[in-house]
């Protein structure tokens, strides 16, 4: 397993933007997965953008698709979500993800390591 710790959320006015990032310690060479996802009060936790190691695919959902970029730095030590054009229904607590248990995982029971969160507030 990996440990990640998220930072970078925060209160913005639609139209803003922001960058998560997350930390991650521990074993990530072995890690094929890395992603973001999040969870709005009273909905399920979804997927929001993963990088497949392995293959080098990634994947964005259609809400965040051309908004949101995710990336890794050159150490492979910190995942990053920057976030642009943010939209009020983008509010959530953000999670860094890794460790999946299939090539192609996008749902949140197929992750078995998890960051604490960070919350992302958007005002109209």
């Amino acid at each position: 397993q990996v440990g990640l710790k998220e930072s970078g959320g925060g209160s913005v006015q639609a139209g803003g933007s922001l960058r998560l990032s997350c930390e991650i310690s521990g074993n990530i060479h072995k890690t094929r997965c890395l992603g973001w996802f999040r969870q709005a009060p009273g909905k399920e936790r979804e997927a929001v953008a993963i990088i497949y190691s392995g293959s080098g695919n990634l994947y964005y959902s259609d809400s965040v698709k051309d908004r949101f970029t995710i990336s890794q730095d050159n150490a492979k030590t910190t995942l990053y979500l920057q976030m642009n054009n943010l939209k009020p229904e983008d509010t959530a607590m953000y999670y860094c993800a890794a460790g999946c248990t299939w090539a192609n995982a996008r749902e949140w029971y197929d992750y078995n390591s998890w960051g604490q969160g960070t919350q992302v507030t958007v005002s109209s």
